[in-house]
């Protein structure tokens, strides 16, 4: 039996109502929840404040504290994770601009989309503030680059979690990192 299996189980039981189906997922997920918020606090700025056991908790805390889409599999759920930790992220980095910078923000465009983020959670803000405009222009291509760079999922792990072909998918990586690229790099009064 394959260790999707019984993940794949507590995901139907969590959609059957289930409550205490999250208490046991949680236990099952958690040392690659683990590894996913490590490799997300690693690619921020040097000496950010948010640890990955806390990044994990918080989002753990607003999974449980919202209405879960149905899940299908263990991608499926790792999808959710991965916007519930980009919304922690973008709430941490306004919590800390707003103490440092009075809560004005400076434009400082990423060098390139997938770069670390090591100025200042203003950036992660930008980046926050274009995914939304990509997802009123194409919400696939948002949430491929929310599993992709928030989750750390391959384009296989996207393709199965969003239904698509992986070529799709693959498609889409390219085209959004462009379309953010661009839209990271204009200046504020265009």
């Amino acid at each position: 039996m394959s260790n999707t299996t019984p993940i794949t189980e507590l995901l139907a039981q969590l959609g059957g109502g289930d409550s205490a189906a999250m208490q046991a997922l949680i236990p099952a997920v958690y040392q690659e929840l683990k590894a996913l918020a490590q490799s997300r606090i690693a690619a921020e700025r040097g000496g950010h404040t948010l640890s990955a056991t806390a990044l994990v908790h918080e989002a753990y805390l607003r999974m449980v504290g919202s209405e879960l889409p149905p899940l299908n599999d263990r991608h499926h759920f790792m999808a959710v994770a991965a916007i519930a930790m980009r919304r922690v992220l973008v709430d941490h980095a306004r919590s800390v601009n707003r103490d440092k910078r009075g809560g004005g923000l400076q434009r400082e465009p990423l060098s390139e989309v997938g770069a670390e983020l090591d100025a200042d959670p203003g950036e992660l803000l930008e980046l926050d503030a274009a995914l939304t405009r990509l997802a009123e222009r194409d919400a696939l291509m948002a949430q491929v680059v929310e599993m992709r760079w928030f989750a750390g999922m391959s384009v296989e792990d996207c393709a199965a979690a969003l239904d698509q072909s992986p070529r799709t998918i693959a498609r889409r990586w390219v085209q959004a990192r462009a379309w953010l690229l661009k839209e990271l790099r204009s200046d504020p009064g265009e």
